[in-house]
């Protein structure tokens, strides 16, 4: 029989009786719960392509990790034992590239185009994804799942692909997107995008209520 292998993107463990441990492995998820709570709850309820651009970009990101990985094949450290993680690469940390392509990207997307027009605002945002990037790296190295250059390895090519997809989609791809929703599958699935609308938020807001206004308006007539 073949031995058994575990998913690494979920496959955490910690020392028994170390609450940090465990607050760092639930940490360690946080790719996941962006992955299947955060793009698979946009898809559903916004289906915004500028979102969908993201997820795709993520994806790609982690096809490069695995790629490289393979390429370099270099070993986890020696705590991987204990971990049962010796039979897969270390270099670079998927976690951390992920992370910082997160943070890169959504920095990026919130200083062009979800309309917080203060700075402070705009700073405030983007603070919590770089927050949880950092922890994340920290993880990694502390629960024993990576070196200290193979979280960083990881982190600067999130940065560096993370800049590159948003260029990409944002000056390359951009042009396609009133095709995309004008396709068959946009008009299927209500595919949008909304990145040339200065303000966003008020003009949903803006929106949501003049449909209002005017439903009632149409009932008491």
């Amino acid at each position: 029989m073949a031995p058994y292998k575990a998913v690494t993107l979920t496959h955490i463990r910690y020392q028994k009786g170390d609450p940090l441990g465990h607050f760092l492995a639930w940490i360690s998820l946080i790719p996941v719960f962006i992955s299947f709570g955060g793009f698979v709850s946009h898809f559903i309820f916004r289906r915004e392509l500028q979102g969908m651009f993201f997820a795709i970009g993520l994806i790609i990101s982690q096809l490069i990790n695995e790629v490289i990985k393979d390429f370099f094949q270099q070993a986890r450290p020696a705590t991987c034992a204990l971990l049962e993680m010796c039979d897969s690469h270390g270099w670079p940390s998927s976690h951390s590239q992920y992370m910082f392509f997160f943070a890169v990207y959504f920095t990026l997307l919130t200083y062009r185009g979800i309309a917080l027009s203060d700075t402070r605002n705009k700073l405030a945002v983007i603070f919590l994804p770089w927050c949880l990037a950092l922890l994340t790296m920290y993880s990694r190295v502390y629960l024993g799942y990576h070196t200290v250059a193979q979280v960083f390895a990881g982190s600067g090519l999130g940065i560096v692909l993370g800049g590159l997809w948003f260029w990409v989609v944002n000056s390359l791809l951009i042009c396609f997107f009133p095709a995309i929703e004008e396709s068959a599958f946009g008009r299927y699935f209500y595919v949008k995008d909304t990145s040339h609308i200065p303000n966003v938020l008020k003009f949903e807001y803006d929106n949501a209520r003049k449909a209002r206004s005017e439903m009632a308006a149409k009932s008491e007539e």
